[in-house]
């Protein structure tokens, strides 16, 4: 399960909104308590893939390096991804699924020209097929 306070959904909201109709990207920031991954905070990361970045995502590795660094000194760790899928469904791709790495969760938010269409947040399942499995997100 992912606990998403209503603040950070919408910051990852308004994050997407923004760059619509480029796909953005950031991480989540939190702790985990076994198989629930509970957000604290969110943040935006650049999207490198120029070339692609209407359909692919590619975060910065220093962005990325200095989050986790600050998310340490927070005592906290990252928890999770989150990205945007302009004008297609909030369900992982194939790279999505080729990138994912255990235990985190990964937030897809479908966006439009109007908005936020829907939101689903995914993990990988705990067994041996390399897959993902939608996650259950609440607010608390």
């Amino acid at each position: 399960m992912l606990v998403l306070p209503a603040d950070c959904r919408g910051e990852i909201e308004a994050f997407v909104c923004k760059g619509y109709p480029y796909e953005t990207c950031g991480v989540m920031l939190g702790c985990s308590e076994g198989t629930k991954n509970i957000v604290s905070s969110v943040r935006q990361l650049n999207n490198t893939n120029t070339e692609r970045a209407n359909d692919r995502f590619e975060m910065d590795s220093d962005e990325m390096f200095a989050v986790q660094e600050e998310a340490r000194s927070l005592g906290e760790e990252v928890v999770g991804i989150w990205h945007s899928h302009p004008d297609h469904p909030a369900a992982p791709s194939q790279t999505d699924l080729d990138k994912a790495w255990p235990m985190w969760s990964y937030i897809i938010a479908s966006v439009t020209k109007d908005g936020v269409a829907a939101m689903t947040s995914w993990r990988l399942a705990d067994d041996e097929d390399k897959r993902f499995e939608e996650e259950r997100v609440n607010d608390e």
